[in-house]
């Protein structure tokens, strides 16, 4: 018999499985701190490239159920796309004529304007004179710190006007190209995105891109209409009162409403302004703002809400935040896109039960409004019943 054997034993090579690196609170805050500046500063660097991709993609989602129900009666994509842009192409001529025969009308009238308006001047400095013995400053004087202030800022101003302008034409060049793209490749961009998501996840996925584009479309297509009645709502107050170009600062006014807040501002104080200089009675002009917030209000409470539904429910607060986030971020187009892409985010949020609170927290207050009777254990008010009623919600 073999002695047994006496090779020694070598020492096992698998690894114990190590433990998993756990990264305090702080460590994981400061992380998302950084990731966030590097977002801010990478959205605002790439504002030229950002800026016409994402208003492509608004168009997009509007002009693709016109888009799927062409192709639907046989016509083949690509014609089915070049009419949408056609479509959308006229719709914005039309619009940009309207205002053209408008403005010049309007710019026929700016020297009598003008002389209202050193007229109105004078008479401020008399009284400014009489009542606190300020000189006053003579027209000669006053056109000459014009002048100077004007070659003074000559260059910055024509240097500033010459990059928007070249900015505004690259981007009105790049937009209807993506739109095309966007269009024609729709289901292979979408077979693209499916492939980071495992098939059991799909679905859900689906049912986000579809809330997407139905927020989307409820908006834009709202705007649309909000614009429309705010613009008649408006031009029959202005007829009302007799203000000059009635129809020009109606449709002004209402379409500065794709500004949220701030727009309807900007429109009420132009006519009012002048209104004050045509007539010189600050009470016609203080109706003139008077129109302008009825209109508003109509608009905030009534028109809005019937057009749109609750497809597109975000608070003011988060709108308000949005806001000036974007017009820090990209000016004016940030303050046209804060609404639907927070609307967007909304929509995203929403889609997961670990960002879902932070959805609620953009959502309307409707969304989570408290119950009175169930709460307080008592009945609501008066005033709250009758505006219950008006917005039509049951008391």
């Amino acid at each position: 018999m073999l002695p047994p054997s006496t090779q020694p034993r070598l020492p096992s090579t698998a690894h114990k499985p190590t433990s998993e690196v756990r990264q305090t609170p702080i460590v994981q805050y400061a992380f998302l701190l950084i990731a966030a500046v590097l977002t801010v500063y990478s959205l605002k660097v790439l504002d030229d490239v950002l800026l016409p991709l994402l208003f492509s993609a608004l168009f997009t989602l509007l002009l693709l159920p016109i888009s799927r129900w062409l192709e639907g009666r046989g016509v083949p994509r690509i014609l089915a796309i070049i009419m949408c842009l056609l479509l959308m192409a006229l719709l914005f001529a039309g619009i940009i004529l309207g205002f053209a025969s408008q403005l010049t009308q309007f710019k026929s009238e700016l020297p009598k304007l003008q002389e209202k308006l050193f007229q109105v001047f004078h008479q401020f400095q008399d009284w400014a004179s009489q009542r606190f013995g300020i000189d006053p400053i003579s027209d000669e004087e006053l056109k000459q710190s014009t002048m100077k202030s004007l070659k003074k800022d000559s260059g910055s101003y024509l240097n500033t006007t010459f990059k928007t302008t070249s900015a505004v034409v690259s981007n009105l060049l790049q937009v209807p190209i993506y739109i095309f793209c966007f269009l024609y490749y729709r289901d292979h961009l979408r077979q693209f995105m499916f492939r980071f998501v495992s098939p059991d996840k799909r679905t859900t996925v689906l049912n986000t891109v579809d809330n997407i584009q139905t927020v989307v479309q409820a908006y834009i297509s709202g705007l649309f209409k909000v614009i429309v009645v705010v613009a008649i709502l408006n031009g029959i107050g202005l007829l009302a009162l007799q203000v000059k170009f009635a129809i020009f600062f109606a449709i002004f006014a209402s379409v500065l409403a794709v500004i949220p807040y701030i727009g309807i501002m900007i429109g009420a104080s132009v006519p009012a302004i002048i209104t004050l200089v045509e007539t010189g009675s600050p009470l016609h002009a203080a109706a003139v703002v008077g129109v302008f917030a009825i209109v508003q209000f109509l608009e905030g409470n009534f028109i809005t809400p019937m057009i749109t539904g609750s497809q597109v429910s975000i608070n003011p607060m988060a709108a308000i935040i949005a806001l000036v986030l974007g017009a820090e971020l990209w000016g004016t187009p940030g303050m046209i896109l804060s609404i639907p892409l927070i609307a967007v985010v909304k929509v995203i949020l929403d889609a997961s039960k670990i960002t879902e609170p932070w959805g609620f927290l953009l959502g309307d207050i409707a969304e989570g409004e408290d119950n009175i009777k169930s709460v307080a254990g008592g009945e609501p008010g008066f005033f709250t019943r009758l505006w219950h009623r008006i917005k039509g919600q049951e008391s």
